[in-house]
């Protein structure tokens, strides 16, 4: 099983939400065939909590724009490690310091990349 259309739709629209808000190395993971509560990781590196909020708020903004909400948010009040869950997605926006040390890539190195552009 791969991604879902509407999963790599929703991929690219988070992660060009992102890069406007100024978020750096973005990275996208095809994980349904190890999950089946969702098809995409997508990642980012932020440098503040300020702005990781507010990549938070653009993705969440553009996401509803496509009929798509968070079922789940976690970590929007430190602003260190947002995750935001799309059900068909789940966007990690990460400080700088927290995507070094726990190095999702890493952990999801055997998934297929997902293209953003």
């Amino acid at each position: 099983m791969t991604a879902t259309d509407r999963a790599v739709e929703l991929a690219r629209a988070a992660a060009a939400a992102a890069i406007e808000k100024s978020a750096t190395e973005l990275s996208a993971f095809d994980v349904s065939e190890q999950l089946y509560i969702t098809d995409i990781f997508v990642i980012c590196s932020v440098t503040s909590p300020t702005m990781a909020r507010a990549v938070q708020d653009e993705v969440e903004e553009r996401l509803r724009e496509m009929g798509a909400k968070a079922v789940r948010r976690e970590g929007s009040r430190e602003g260190r490690w947002i995750l935001l869950d799309f059900a068909d997605i789940v966007v990690h926006v990460q400080h700088t310091e927290e995507r070094a040390f726990y190095a999702l890539e890493r952990l999801w190195r055997d998934c297929p990349s997902v293209p953003l552009s």
